[in-house]
């Protein structure tokens, strides 16, 4: 699976990476080589099936199959 990623360069001088297609998946790195090998493993995690109920601000996340 490919996904699109962005990364700009911090204030700190540190690489941040995000990849738009899932939010809030963002990491960074001290060289681009690491934020990209930092990203691919936050997209890994972030595309994890979750096997526990979510509790968000006392909400329940769940989902279900259509």
């Amino acid at each position: 699976m490919k996904f699109k990623v962005v990364i700009s360069e911090g204030e700190d001088g540190w690489y941040v990476i995000e990849c738009p297609s899932l939010p809030g998946c963002i990491s960074q790195g001290k060289t681009v080589a690491e934020a990209l090998e930092n990203i691919r493993e936050a997209i890994e995690l972030y595309l994890e099936p979750e096997e526990d109920i979510k509790m968000v601000e006392g909400r329940q996340i769940l989902e279900v199959a259509v």
